[in-house]
């Protein structure tokens, strides 16, 4: 099949999902989740030596908390600062038992389900533009993101290309846009994925920023110019397209994949835990039930699969890859599952220092940068260790904002400075 039947077939796939998906019936009480969070509190823990974390670690497996940094109890040590979100019942007992300890902590958040109910109160606060224009300083839904998407494909034939790598577990397509100027020879590429855990919504709003600015700024802005013409840049807005919808209309602060576990009644595998590079080793859990949980085995997560075949078939021209988190304010490469330096550390560590300087220069936000393990914890079968190991010479996670006052409710007002900084970043790697 030739390019242009190919793109006149993708246009026909495409049509019938925008079809679909117009009956899909919008998020219902997206931002309520029926007070299911009312005095649900967030802590910020501070350690100063090993007698306090075996202390915070028996006192925390008494109850049900939400670990946000680090993101479990394996991964507590001293000198550490420690967020957890704990259900309204037992913040009581949690606020006792730390004094009684002696463990340093202080209120992040004091009732989450105004804090979430903050989060977007921009959007009523600012004059909602006319609906042909699409806002890109808010927070937007699966099926809005997946709508604006086939605008963009449709608006912008001479930059842009609309793929689907495959669907979901619960059968949800993966659609990825390839932004460049079209060429005959097989151009470098840049990829990009963003939401691979679900309740990081930062993630996605910057992949859109992303797209918007490269087609608005193609022919004016001679650096994104020269990016465009020389490289393919394939964005993924959602990775994790059933766990992002979850967080939407069920569980704000769900993580995971939705996969089904036979022997256990929790569901989902934490996607940057899945992949087939030294799989479920130190940093990833092998508990069903646990937010690390590696998946029953390697790339067992259709979502997984499908980035990891189509990084695979195209990796002789991928030069990069960057995956978009939060929060942390870092800038991460690897490796991820062990202290060592990659071979390429100095080419890497300087793209990475200059990524972090063109972001400071934006607002003047710092980001601390050096390899996943050292600077941020030890991970195992995360997606920047297996593009490394795959042959992709620059690998590299963002931690978006911020350092914990919003955790992953950064407020709807913050998505314009913090993607503008980013760009600045993601441009300076890819140049």
């Amino acid at each position: 099949m030739d390019l242009e039947h190919k793109r006149a077939f993708g246009a026909l796939v495409l049509l019938t999902w925008v079809i679909i998906c117009s009956n899909v019936p919008h998020p219902v009480g997206a931002y309520q989740y029926n007070n299911r969070y009312a005095g649900d509190q967030v802590f910020r823990i501070t350690l100063t030596n090993d007698t306090e974390v075996q202390a915070l670690k028996k006192i925390l497996g008494l109850i049900k908390v939400d670990y946000w940094q680090p993101n479990s109890a394996s991964l507590i040590h001293r000198n550490a600062t420690v967020d957890v979100h704990v259900k309204q019942n037992d913040t009581q007992h949690l606020h006792a038992q730390l004094k009684l300890e002696r463990i340093k902590y202080r209120m992040l958040i004091s009732d989450l389900q105004k804090e979430i109910e903050k989060q977007t109160g921009y959007r009523s606060s600012r004059k909602r533009r006319s609906e042909s224009q699409y806002d890109y300083e808010v927070y937007h839904s699966l099926e809005e993101i997946q709508n604006w998407m086939f605008e963009v494909n449709r608006s912008r034939p001479e930059l842009v290309t609309m793929l689907s790598l495959g669907k979901s577990y619960e059968g949800r397509p993966l659609f990825v846009l390839q932004l460049g100027k079209r060429s005959r020879l097989q151009k470098k590429s840049v990829w990009i994925d963003c939401g691979v855990h679900a309740r990081e919504w930062i993630g996605p709003a910057f992949c859109q920023w992303f797209v918007k600015e490269a087609l608005s700024s193609y022919k004016y802005d001679s650096v994104m110019t020269r990016l465009l013409n020389h490289l393919d840049f394939f964005i993924m807005p959602v990775f994790n397209v059933d766990g992002y919808r979850f967080s939407w209309n069920t569980d704000r602060f769900w993580r995971k994949t939705r996969s089904k576990n036979h022997k256990f009644h929790c569901r989902g595998v934490d996607a940057n835990r899945n992949w087939k590079v030294k799989w479920c080793d130190q940093g990833a859990s092998s508990h069903p039930c646990d937010d690390t949980y590696c998946g029953p085995f390697p790339e067992s997560e259709p979502e997984v699969k499908a980035v990891a075949k189509f990084l695979r078939k195209h990796k002789k021209h991928m030069k990069a890859y960057i995956s978009m988190h939060a929060y942390a304010q870092m800038l991460l490469y690897p490796y991820s599952y062990k202290y060592a330096a990659i071979p390429n550390f100095n080419c890497v560590e300087t793209a990475a220092q200059n990524a972090v300087t063109a972001l400071y220069s934006a607002y003047g936000v710092r980001y601390r940068y050096g390899p996943a393990a050292t600077t941020l914890y030890v991970s195992s079968g995360s997606s920047i260790d297996w593009a490394y190991r795959n042959g992709i010479p620059y690998a590299f996670a963002f931690e978006l904002r911020d350092t914990g006052h919003f955790g992953f409710l950064l407020p709807e007002s913050l998505i314009k400075p913090t993607c503008t900084e980013t760009l600045k970043a993601v441009k300076a790697i890819a140049s």
